[in-house]
């Protein structure tokens, strides 16, 4: 098997990473600055709280543009950051987005009403009736309220994904409104040539970047490549391996440790959008995908048939060796996830010392391949398996596993409960954090 093979890593290099994310910060930053200014330009109204709602308006509006950039899914930041940490921080984005909103709201019609001889709640509905796109942005606060209900933890512990992500369609929703409330009412957004031109800009980078990402970039990845099923093989009563065959495979951006979104484009399934890591490292001709039987999706791929057509979005995830900041690798890998890391081994340049934790030996998921593979690439191959107490992979017994862990990259990727008891390990040995590299998503694997 043909794979590429990790460059030797500059001891001086800039983290992609921190690139990626202080470029972020730094367009936020200089965003507000601009929308700061601006609305200073427009000038001050008389009533103190119809200034703050202005604010809180616009500030909730360019948060509301910022959210859209953290779920384009554009190549370069997901490459860099990961979905993982971009979902996040489009979580806690979306909670001040929330509290924006609503400050606009309550300062916007508290400041109203106090020049009137209305009620707080007469003083909204009469804006809402007599003000253009006032009744807009109301229903656009309704939309955040819900999609903002339904995104906390508990909530979401109980919605099925597909229930989920139809309710945050309507996120999309809440900013056209929002966008025409702008529009609308904005004294900003009128205020002058340059305002009405930048907002007009933001937007459209913002909503852009969107149908790139998540629409443009997918539809034509997949006209290129025409994905098929090539085969399926058992791994195991409850693993199974899906091969995956296409066109000019070798101009496919995809790296080791890295998943798709994958449809099977069946009667029965095309509906269905399965995350699944690469469980072997690309190689110009197939992409292999190794899944447990966990649910109904994964289930039933052991059924797929050859020849089966696949839509498949992606490559996504930051969880490769572009991140490496060493020459020397630790892999730890529990239960399923081994797939990624047994593609990033094909991949890496270097020594590598792979830990493999699993419950039993016949738990152990193509452990035959990650055998071979260690022993041709000159690696050591530790199988630590027994239940989770005692643990297993408490700092002392990855010291003894692995004595200059602290000078190597660590990869981990498994259950959550396995990948927090590491991380503290991790911690305990003095690892430090720039050379550790994980990814929590429940989509891998």
């Amino acid at each position: 098997m043909t794979t590429v093979q990790s460059p030797p890593v500059p001891p001086t290099a800039i983290r992609p990473k921190v690139v990626a994310r202080t470029g972020l910060y730094a367009v936020l930053a200089a965003n507000a600055a601009v929308v700061t200014l601006f609305a200073v330009q427009a000038g001050f109204a008389s009533n103190a709280l119809v200034v703050l709602g202005r604010f809180t308006g616009l500030y909730a509006a360019l948060l509301m543009a910022f959210q859209l950039l953290l779920v384009a899914r554009l190549p370069w930041l997901d490459r860099r950051i990961g979905m993982d940490r971009l979902t996040n921080w489009h979580r806690w984005t979306g909670f001040g987005l929330l509290w924006t909103l609503v400050g606009h709201v309550v300062f916007i019609t508290f400041g109203y009403a106090r020049s009137s001889s209305l009620d707080p709640v007469s003083q909204l509905v009469d804006l809402a009736e007599t003000v253009e796109g006032v009744f807009r942005a109301v229903v656009a606060l309704g939309l955040i309220l819900v999609i903002g209900a339904v995104s906390a933890r508990w909530a979401r512990r109980r919605l099925a994904y597909e229930t989920w992500h139809f309710i945050h369609l309507y996120t999309y929703v809440a900013v056209v409104l929002a966008f025409t409330h702008q529009v609308a009412v904005g004294t900003t957004f009128t205020s002058s040539p340059a305002a009405t031109g930048y907002w007009y800009t933001l937007w459209a980078v913002a909503l852009g970047s969107v149908l790139v990402g998540r629409v443009g970039l997918p539809l034509w990845r997949n006209r290129r490549h025409r994905l098929r099923v090539e085969r399926v093989v058992a791994e195991s009563d409850t693993v199974v391996s899906v091969y995956i065959t296409g066109r000019d495979l070798d101009l496919l951006p995809a790296r080791a440790g890295q998943f798709f979104l994958w449809r099977f484009l069946t009667r029965d399934r095309w509906w269905q959008a399965n995350p699944f890591s690469l469980s072997a490292a690309p190689d110009g001709r197939t992409l292999r995908l190794t899944a447990k039987a966990a649910g109904d999706g994964s289930a039933g791929l052991r059924h797929l048939k050859p020849g089966t057509r696949v839509f498949a979005e992606g490559p996504y995830g930051a969880f490769t060796a572009m991140h490496r900041t060493r020459p020397e690798a630790v892999l730890v890998a529990g239960g399923v996830g081994v797939t990624p890391i047994r593609a990033l081994l094909e991949e890496l340049h270097g020594h590598a010392v792979v830990v493999y934790r699993v419950g039993s030996d016949r738990d152990a998921v193509l452990y035959d391949e990650l055998r071979d593979l260690a022993h041709a690439k000159g690696a050591e191959l530790h199988l630590v398996t027994g239940p989770p107490v005692p643990d297993r992979l408490a700092p002392a017994e990855l010291a003894r596993l692995v004595p200059d862990i602290a000078d190597r990259d660590v990869f981990l990727c498994g259950p959550p409960p396995m990948m927090n008891a590491v991380l503290g390990s991790l911690r305990a040995l003095d690892v430090p954090r720039q050379q550790i590299h994980f990814e929590r998503f429940s989509l891998a694997g």
